[in-house]
């Protein structure tokens, strides 16, 4: 088996769990957010088709409003994609807690039974999409969380997989343009969503034998193994590991007990990326800092605006396209299409955030600090990024989408990848999935704000232009993170420039609440 063959074999395992965790991402883990591609296909199957109504207009001629079907569209996303990001905080202690197989079971669990509700759904049951794609999403999110930490295994290019997967993840909406391409073919929703709960044996064998029953710890030690190998399983804890580390440095660093006690104040008095001594005052002391509070803020209005566009993308075609329907389908296909090429642009940040790698540190800096100033330009690109693309989605100008639909997947793909992996770069490695989940629970309370968005739109005829000016000016929030943690390093290049009894500590409390 795997790994009984001393070195060869865990580099071959880390190279098959690198491979294998890229196609469950890929394929799998966020198609949900192909929605566009699936409501074509839903509303030619006749799904919520009793919403629609005939109207008489003012010229006499009747015409078919379908526009409380296209809410109900809009509404099974919204609920989904809140339910995504929100679930993900429970999930995250869940995995910090009881590691990574009890993790992926629960995410078998649910994208299997959201599967198969798809495939049991009808016309006459339309509402069964409701609970199916809250499940798929929840499980695909599951799915990624659990895989971030496999960038681990591959220390320098730690954050450029990091991105890499979720580029994937992005990837992997254009899995229902395939479904969708396979409707016109003639082959059923129900027998393509068979398949893909068919699949979930796959996540099961790769569960048991490609991933750790614990966690991947960073940075990873020497003779680490993980999966089931030579006819048992191998677990690693990750919160010991980080303990045994916090106090190894302590006990290199200190010599006596009045010096180790002044070392653990240091720590507990210093940025949120430093490691202070007890658990629970670490994690407080984490979600209760300027890091986080921008962090979540640059997270949730580009978040905000992604989801909008996305759930009222179908209602917007054709209201640009005057309701031809081989319009509307030419551009959801392109869209789809632009989906794919988020797994090759992710990994352009995560090459953005590892550039300092390999380098000599500066003096007196520490690895933490030079990763959380390499990772400002990222930040402030990938703002950039989503104000651009909000500009182009206020056009209402047809063929100006399809470089709406280029800079939409380019700025999710670097949005998703920089939030992990800024999380896993800021904060201690045994919080990653509490913090992970917390930001994007956060962030799916606002995301909620779509909703009201939607309804305005409708009560402006169903006009979106002053709503995604609105959102426009909103992203310029997004700006004052990249801006903080620039003007932090600074302020700790300066502090170590100063002469040694003039130089202050960088306090807690300047990153604090």
């Amino acid at each position: 088996m795997l790994g009984c063959d001393g070195g060869s074999g865990t580099r071959i395992r880390h190279k098959l769990t690198l491979a294998t965790g890229l196609l469950e991402c890929l394929c799998f883990a966020g198609v949900v957010f192909g929605w566009a591609s699936l409501v074509f296909v839903l509303k030619n199957d006749g799904y919520f088709s009793d919403l629609c109504v005939n109207v008489t207009e003012a010229n006499g001629t009747t015409v078919t409003d379908c526009s409380a079907q296209d809410e109900r569209f809009s509404l099974i996303f919204t609920v989904a994609s809140f339910m995504n990001n929100f679930l993900t905080l429970p999930n995250g202690f869940i995995f910090d807690r009881f590691g990574t197989m009890a993790t992926r079971l629960l995410a078998i669990f649910l994208y299997t039974l959201g599967t198969l509700l798809v495939a049991l759904s009808s016309k006459a049951l339309s509402f069964l999409f409701f609970p199916a794609i809250s499940f798929i999403a929840v499980g695909g999110i599951l799915f990624l969380l659990t895989n971030i930490q496999v960038g681990n295994l591959f220390g320098t290019h730690r954050s450029t997989i990091i991105t890499l997967y979720n580029g994937a993840f992005d990837s992997s909406s254009a899995v229902f343009l395939i479904i969708k391409v396979l409707r016109e073919k003639g082959i059923s929703l129900r027998s393509s969503f068979l398949f893909l709960s068919v699949c979930d044996v796959i996540h099961l064998l790769r569960t048991l034998f490609l991933m750790p029953k614990s966690h991947i710890p960073y940075p990873v030690p020497e003779n680490y193994k993980y999966g089931v190998t030579c006819g048992k399983s191998n677990s690693y804890n990750v919160e010991e590991f980080e303990a045994t580390r916090e106090l190894k440095y302590v006990a290199d660093t200190t010599e006596t007990a009045q010096d180790r006690e002044s070392e653990l104040l240091k720590c507990e008095n210093s940025a949120p990326s430093v490691e202070p001594t007890g658990k629970d005052n670490s994690f407080k002391s984490c979600v209760l800092s300027w890091f986080f509070l921008w962090h979540l803020i640059w997270l949730s209005v580009m978040q905000l605006r992604h989801y909008l566009f996305i759930g009222t993308l179908n209602p917007m075609l054709n209201r640009l396209a005057n309701q031809d329907p081989d319009t509307v389908s030419q551009y959801t296909n392109a869209f789809a299409i632009t989906q794919l090429t988020g797994i090759f642009c992710a990994p352009w940040n995560g090459l953005l955030m590892d550039r300092h790698k390999g380098k000599a540190l500066k003096p007196g800096e520490t690895e933490k600090e030079a990763d959380l100033r390499s990772s400002v330009l990222s930040l402030f690109i990938t703002s950039l990024q989503c104000l651009l693309f909000s500009i182009c989605a206020t056009v209402p100008l047809l063929p100006l989408q399809y470089i709406t639909f280029i800079l939409q997947v380019l700025n999710r793909s670097f949005l998703y990848g920089g939030n992990a992996a800024f999380i896993s770069i800021a904060f201690p490695a045994q919080h990653f999935g509490k913090l992970y989940g917390l930001v994007m629970s956060l962030s799916a309370v606002v995301s909620l704000l779509q909703y009201p968005c939607l309804a305005l739109v409708k009560t402006l005829g169903g006009d979106p232009f002053y709503v995604n000016i609105s959102l426009t000016v909103l992203t310029l929030l997004a700006f004052i993170h990249p801006l903080s943690i620039f003007l932090y390093c600074r302020r700790l290049a300066n502090q170590r420039e100063s002469p040694p009894n003039t130089a202050a500590e960088p306090t807690h409390r300047e990153a604090a609440l």
